[in-house]
């Protein structure tokens, strides 16, 4: 049996859910999420708990089993407390600014670029050089987030570019550090 397949799911009380066949819809105060999954996975929802089984040890039902749950959950969490990624951006003269909803970008590059938030997230600035992409879908907060970062990933040589919050970027030496070694 799955570890995590097995876990039941706590629905807070200002989450609605609604379970028809193999389609689950969520709402919440942050926003309604829909989604459909595998015909053969069973999903129930007693007393405010949702439990996923399968009905076989099929290879197959054995990976749909965890992932359904964890699908479910991030529903569950994302339109109640939402998701949320850090991004830092390290380099003099890098920064960024809203716009309305857009965000701006100075990356060293001649122009600003310019990014639109996709529905259901936004862009939040804490200072010029760190940005917070907040949102209910994990799924799109996670890939916006790994869109801004793609734009000018760190740098090992200088250790500039866009972050995720807490990322390490080791620093390599460059070609002075090996000059200094042949003779």
């Amino acid at each position: 049996m799955s570890r995590i397949g097995k876990k039941p799911i706590t629905v807070p009380g200002n989450v609605k859910v609604k379970i028809e066949k193999n389609r689950v819809n969520v709402i919440g105060p942050k926003g309604e999420m829909t989604r459909d999954f595998h015909p053969d996975i069973i999903l129930s929802l007693e007393n405010s708990i949702i439990t996923v089984s399968r009905p076989s040890d099929n290879r197959k039902l054995r990976q749909l089993h965890g992932l359904t749950r964890t699908l479910i959950a991030n529903m569950v969490k994302g339109v109640s407390e939402g998701f949320e990624k850090t991004l830092d951006i390290v380099g003099v003269g890098y920064k960024g600014q809203k716009i309305g909803e857009k965000i701006s970008l100075q990356l060293g590059f001649t122009k600003p670029v310019e990014i639109d938030p996709p529905k259901g997230v936004s862009f939040q600035l804490d200072n010029p050089t760190r940005i917070r992409v907040v949102g209910f879908n994990k799924e799109d907060v996670g890939q916006v987030a790994a869109t801004l970062r793609r734009l000018k990933p760190p740098d090992p040589y200088k250790k500039k570019g866009v972050t995720y919050a807490g990322e390490r970027v080791r620093q390599k030496a460059g070609k002075a550090g090996k000059a200094g070694a042949k003779k």
